[in-house]
């Protein structure tokens, strides 16, 4: 496959170049970027020597027809919503990690984004791309909508209990925190250093965009399902995403059938590991991988439910799920390209 990277300068463009480098099935034919064409991938990273040859370009629909087969649009909101239906009217296949064609109903993107919803008929179109719980079969894709961060770590941690138990939707708590990584490259005083270190700030208090798009895919599951509660911290660690959900049961579980529920669910699911009991994840045991690690927790004094579940968020959260859905699309089997141990300590 011939591959175009939009959005090759930011951090999710960056990791798709790291992990797209070693894909045996994919050459990355050309790299575009909006502010910092005519320049070098190595003049942003220059860690990266392995593409020192290729010149950043223009981001043109016309230009990346021409180059590739596939296009990856790791490209701020509101830029994907322009580009990608000119992309798709050359036959390009696409894999937005954009938010831009998450939501179904164009009013909650406009209310949630501040920006004008891309046009329904190719929101219908597209498919959201949580891997592991896909309903339809990706091969004919044209559009696979990549999920956020945040709802990637939150939604495999619900997964099971939403879809297969009598919860209590409207009690669903989500508490977030992730690396300084997860708010982008550009440089803004929230994520300075003499801002961040030794400090732990909450964030979009009751108004982060990733809101709307766990909700969405919750009450598809589960047509109670309603409203959730969902706070963003920003903690002074590079990459990582830990959330922390609590749920209510209406009856007695016990420990262990919620495990055997887990263990069930995921069985198949190379990509998510489930803890031993008594035992919970920690970031940096996911760091550079495309795994989720989750355990739980079962509080009979409160008839309360915890999760844990943690994803690299650069990684499981963005590049690495745009990845394993890439393969999805073309029928590779999902690991390849995908299959890094964490990198530890």
């Amino acid at each position: 496959m011939k591959a175009a990277i939009v959005g090759a300068t930011g951090y999710g463009g960056a990791e798709l170049i790291r992990i797209l480098q070693q894909h045996p099935e994919v050459t990355v034919q050309s790299y575009h970027s909006s502010s910092q064409w005519g320049g070098s991938i190595v003049d942003s990273y220059p860690h990266m020597q392995a593409v020192s040859g290729k010149e950043l370009k223009a981001i043109s629909h016309e230009q990346i027809a021409q180059d590739a087969d596939l296009a990856f649009t790791a490209t701020p909101s509101g830029v994907s919503s322009k580009l990608v239906p000119e992309l798709l009217k050359h036959g390009i296949r696409v894999i937005d990690l954009s938010g831009d064609f998450r939501l179904k109903d164009p009013r909650q993107y406009e209310a949630w984004y501040n920006s004008k919803a891309p046009d329904e008929v190719i929101l219908e179109e597209a498919v959201y791309g949580l891997a592991e719980w896909l309903d339809t079969d990706v091969r004919n894709a044209q559009l696979i909508a990549n999920p956020g961060c945040y709802p990637t770590a939150a939604l495999l941690g619900l997964a099971p209990l939403v879809k297969h138990l009598p919860i209590d939707p409207a009690s669903i708590i989500i508490d977030a925190k992730t690396g300084v990584s997860g708010a982008g490259r550009k440089a803004v005083p929230v994520t300075h250093y003499t801002e961040m270190n030794d400090n732990l700030k909450i964030y979009k208090v009751l108004e982060h965009q990733h809101t709307p798009e766990i909700e969405q895919v919750l009450s598809g599951w589960n047509s109670n399902a309603g409203t959730i509660t969902f706070s963003t911290h920003l903690v002074p660690m590079t990459r990582g995403i830990m959330t922390t959900i609590y749920i209510d049961v209406p009856e007695s579980i016990t420990a262990e059938k919620l495990f055997e529920l887990y263990q069930e669910s995921y069985k198949d699911c190379y990509f998510v590991r489930i803890r031993k009991k008594g035992t919970y994840p920690s970031t940096k045991e996911v760091y550079g991988s495309n795994f989720c690690d989750l355990s739980l927790a079962y509080d009979e004094r409160t008839n309360r439910i915890m999760i844990v579940s943690v994803i690299d968020n650069l990684v499981k959260g963005a590049a690495g799920q745009a990845v394993q859905n890439m393969n999805r699309m073309f029928g590779i089997d999902e690991k390849t390209g995908l299959d890094l141990a964490p990198v530890y300590p």
